[in-house]
């Protein structure tokens, strides 16, 4: 089995989420919003510059890794990211 992580534009209205906005202290909210996952099947739609280089992935804690890892970076850069 192999995994995939994906990122999804979010809509702004996530921005009237308590649970968003306390997990993004920092973000801009002038920034777009993303979700940020990890899945064994095939991205469809999304974001994908930011991450089709890294897949496919052979294993769930890499994708898992990954995903943390973009969610981090676009948290440093001002976004909000949900993200499990």
């Amino acid at each position: 089995m192999v995994y995939n992580v994906y990122v999804i534009e979010l809509d702004k209205e996530v921005l009237s989420s308590k649970k968003f906005r306390e997990k993004n202290p920092c973000m801009n909210t002038g920034k777009a919003c993303f979700y940020v996952g990890q899945t064994t099947h095939d991205p469809v739609r999304l974001v994908p510059e930011i991450f089709t280089k890294f897949n496919p992935i052979a294993k769930r804690k890499e994708a898992e890794y990954i995903e943390q890892w973009i969610t981090e970076k676009l948290r440093e850069k001002g976004h909000g990211v949900w993200s499990n």
